[in-house]
């Protein structure tokens, strides 16, 4: 599995998290951090700029 599947599939996580919770993953679930971490490095990464342009259409 490349770098862009492993990224889309957690996306697709993602999303399917918020859209079945109606919330973002919370920092006070254990369970959630991972998906948290994720979710924050790549706002950090897309507000500096650094994300690819396929992955900004996705977001």
């Amino acid at each position: 599995m490349d770098q862009e599947t492993r990224w889309l599939t957690r996306y697709n996580e993602v999303v399917d998290f918020i859209e079945s919770n109606h919330r973002n993953p919370s920092r006070h679930r254990i369970e959630e951090h991972d998906m948290l971490n994720w979710v924050k490095t790549n706002r950090k990464a897309m507000n500096a700029g650094k994300m690819r342009p396929e992955r900004v259409e996705a977001c």
